[in-house]
């Protein structure tokens, strides 16, 4: 089992996005992954469907793909798509991300709150201060 965790952090609405995932696979992080990139500008949604592509992504480049993946956002809005298949405003960003999921067996999407997605979250801080300092 793969499990795969995914954030996004914005300041301003639009703004400065960084976004950041983290991939654990082998149980008890014996292979932990993680990974961070920004976006210019970006509302949080926005940002929050391009950090769970990128970690697909991400994933599908560098793992087997024959494992359950559990996938966690923080992110009701992303969980709630993904379930429904449907996103009113998120269509097309949706779709990228649907497009790799299907490509794996089986996907299994959670919602968990901030404080369990904390290792995705830090990153996609991180992210978002390299890409603020980097402006000025």
């Amino acid at each position: 089992m793969i499990k795969l965790y995914s954030d996004a952090a914005t300041k301003g609405n639009p703004g400065p996005t960084g976004l950041g995932w983290l991939i654990v696979a082998g149980g008890k992080q014996r292979k932990q992954r993680q990974q961070s990139a920004t976006l210019a500008e970006a509302d949080n949604h926005h940002g929050e469907f391009a950090a769970a592509t990128a970690a697909f992504d991400d994933l599908l480049a560098n793992y087997c793909h024959d494992q359950v993946v559990m996938f966690y956002t923080d992110s009701r809005l992303l969980a709630d798509a993904i379930g429904k298949g449907y996103a009113k405003h998120y269509q097309p960003e949706l779709d990228q991300l649907l497009e790799r999921i299907d490509a794996l067996p089986t996907v299994v999407t959670q919602w968990v709150s901030e404080s369990q997605n904390h290792g995705a979250h830090s990153l996609a801080n991180q992210a978002l201060q390299r890409l603020l300092k980097t402006e000025h």
